[in-house]
């Protein structure tokens, strides 16, 4: 077997493994997931408040993305924990709070560098364009970035936040990704790219692409499309996990290597 196919089987036996809602307990995807299960009316595991006389909508799910993903960065422990205290300051009702126009806005941090009045701003976008709009499924990257997120346009950016949010909006195989938005096809969406999976690509000769843009995230997508022709960004989870898979293999490896040299001595004793 070549590298490249060896890769390619690696990352599909990978990818099923993690691609598992066991591992994302403790993730930005709790939190739309979390409303998500509410609006179904399916069993809520992620222990979160769940707010009295209040009917979950698609929006509540949306704008819970939008903030999980604008803070998804840094340790996992650190982002759960303050996009919990964003969801704490919304009283857990992201929609009801959004409409609202009354915002939390200050220059104390919320999560790392991103202040309570970034935090404002968004919210502020989110209220200008439910006012006007059922649904953010329709805006593309480049839309959502200038009209949500606030940023100019960057069409050089690999905009990892906002793919991040659309993978887990789109993607409808029905185990961790909500897969909520109809209208766009999974084949179409684009790997979130961030340092992680840029060295993890980098080390397995996906890429050889040094800058973290648009044009790297594509030449990855490409290459997950032979891993998932339909559905590239399952790759993701492979991605994700590839470095914690290959130490586990290794440990494996030292103890058969281990294993065996004990019982070759016993046998010479």
């Amino acid at each position: 077997m070549d590298k490249r196919k060896e890769i390619i089987t690696n990352i599909r036996k990978i990818a099923a493994k993690y691609n598992n809602p066991a591992y994302f307990v403790e993730d930005p995807i709790a939190f739309p997931r979390h409303f998500f299960c509410l609006m179904a009316g399916k069993p809520c595991s992620y222990g979160y408040p769940v707010p009295d006389s209040y009917n979950v909508t698609l929006q509540d799910i949306e704008i819970a993305a939008v903030i999980a993903a604008h803070l998804a960065w840094g340790r996992r422990s650190m982002i759960v924990r303050d996009i919990g205290r964003a969801m704490d300051e919304m009283q857990w009702k992201p929609f009801q709070y959004v409409m609202s126009g009354k915002y939390r806005s200050s220059q104390e941090s919320l999560h790392r560098t991103i202040k309570w009045s970034e935090f404002a701003m968004i919210c502020s976008n989110l209220k200008e364009f439910y006012t006007h709009n059922e649904s953010l499924e329709n805006l593309s990257p480049q839309q959502m970035r200038i009209l949500i997120f606030g940023q100019k346009e960057d069409k050089n950016c690999a905009n990892k936040k906002i793919h991040m949010l659309r993978r887990w909006m789109v993607r409808n195989d029905g185990v961790v990704d909500i897969g909520i938005w109809k209208t766009i096809n999974p084949k179409n969406l684009i790997i979130p790219l961030d340092v992680h999976v840029h060295q993890t690509a980098l080390a397995l000769g996906i890429t050889e692409r040094k800058g973290t843009d648009i044009k790297t995230a594509l030449e990855i997508t490409d290459f997950l499309k032979e891993c998932f022709a339909e559905d590239p960004c399952l790759g993701d989870f492979a991605l994700f996990a590839y470095p914690i898979a290959e130490q586990a293999k290794s440990r494996k490896s030292a103890k058969s290597i281990q294993y065996k040299t004990e019982v070759s001595k016993q046998k010479k004793a």
